[in-house]
């Protein structure tokens, strides 16, 4: 492969190695990151991160799909609110390199150092101070806020369905964001619902209905709630027509045509008043349009 590069003289933004190279981000999240990072502060103020996406043509599931690679990696941060007025209000902050929640706090009130602040010199070895970035093979190893272990995924039908469930709440009501790991720690209780006898889409409809008029807060305590306070109870095998008659005395298994079903008789009847309204129809139509008779009795009947 051969190169030719120019560095450019003006209207370029630096780009860090560890974003140009990190392999957890696709390349709308990179492309998103680098294009906010050389905005001015007046243009990043003036529009939310969404409609800076949508001016690169970053949409829809595109769009949520970079924003969670960037808040799973350190590089984006938000803070949700509720106003004077009732109205809820979100911050985000974007940074070019990885931050923790306590660090992104203090660059949000501009409280303590600044997160890079160092300019490290060419060519020569260098230490790293709070807040910097680390190089791509120490990552792994010294994350400053290591994430938990992702939980197995779904083995089995009901929680692989819940799992589903759960993801798509989001499509619903925004409010109802759910992590890929959020999802899997709640598909175990979602799953109970659906070996209780409950659709995927009933279960949508319980954890989606009836919804604060404030906006929901926790996305992850809101669900679980519901899903533990509204469990159902657990539905026991259906009865079959003869323990059903056995417990409804009276009732006696119905001896005319079709599927099987109970009747309770009047007197010594043995078919329930369909079947025996279905018979007289049919023998009164036989006898108002008799059968003719075979050709041979006919010619028989006519020598006679």
């Amino acid at each position: 492969m051969l190169r030719h590069a120019i560095a450019p003289t003006r209207r370029y933004t630096k780009a860090s190695h560890d974003v140009v190279r990190h392999q957890c981000l696709n390349s709308d999240a990179k492309i998103l990151l680098l294009y906010v990072q050389g905005l001015s502060e007046a243009d990043v103020t003036a529009r939310s991160l969404g409609e800076h996406a949508a001016r690169l043509g970053i949409k829809g599931r595109a769009y949520q799909r970079a924003k969670q690679l960037l808040t799973e990696s350190g590089y984006l941060h938000a803070w949700r609110w509720q106003g004077e007025r009732g109205r809820w209000v979100t911050e985000q902050l974007l940074a070019n390199v990885t931050l923790t929640g306590e660090e992104a706090g203090r660059a949000r009130v501009g409280d303590g150092p600044p997160p890079t602040t160092h300019t490290p010199t060419v060519g020569g070895p260098g230490t790293r101070e709070p807040g910097g970035s680390y190089p791509e093979e120490q990552r792994e190893k010294n994350l400053p806020h290591p994430p938990p272990e992702d939980p197995e995924p779904a083995a089995d039908t009901e929680l692989a369905e819940a799992e589903r469930v759960l993801l798509s709440l989001r499509h619903v009501n925004r409010d109802l964001l759910l992590g890929v790991r959020e999802a899997r720690v709640l598909a175990g209780t979602a799953a109970e619902w659906l070996r209780r006898g409950i659709s995927a889409g009933d279960l949508r409809k319980a954890l989606t209905a009836g919804l604060p008029s404030g906006g929901v807060r926790s996305a992850v305590g809101f669900v679980r709630h519901r899903l533990v306070q509204k469990l159902p109870d657990r539905a026991g095998p259906t009865p079959s027509l003869a323990e059903v008659a056995a417990a409804r005395p009276g009732l006696v298994t119905c001896a005319g045509p079709g599927a099987e079903h109970v009747f309770r008789p009047l007197a010594e009847e043995t078919r329930c008043g369909r079947c025996r309204a279905e018979g007289a129809t049919s023998t009164t139509a036989n006898d108002r349009h008799p059968q003719p008779l075979p050709w041979r009795d006919r010619l028989a009947g006519a020598g006679a």
